[in-house]
């Protein structure tokens, strides 16, 4: 079965890139699915210095974007993307598997 890739937006890169500026050594954004909040899903976004043996690693502009293989199937052909609206700025995940989100965008169903 062919798998669809996951991918990191510019914008994100750029705020990741941003934000790890200040961490010495070798700082990585994780990104896992989770069960819970209000659609069912949510993401999670952690800071890391550890990566695992079997997770995907997504390196761009310098940055490297971790997800486990749990997660991975959840995300499959999904866009890390960051978003500064009005509403607040944050990371987002655009899933073409998600059926339903919430209005925060960190909360999705399949």
């Amino acid at each position: 079965m062919e798998h669809k890739a996951i991918t990191v937006s510019d914008r994100a890169a750029t705020q990741i890139a941003a934000i790890i500026a200040n961490d010495a050594g070798d700082t990585m954004l994780r990104v896992s699915v989770e069960g819970g909040g209000c659609s069912g899903f949510q993401y999670k976004f952690d800071l890391v210095q550890a990566r695992e043996a079997e997770d995907l690693a997504i390196e761009k502009s310098g940055i490297t974007v971790l997800i486990d293989p749990v997660s991975q199937m959840y995300m499959e052909g999904s866009e890390i993307d960051f978003a500064d609206e009005l509403i607040g700025a944050a990371f987002k995940v655009n899933n073409p598997k998600a059926t339903a989100s919430c209005g925060c965008g960190t909360s999705f169903s399949l």
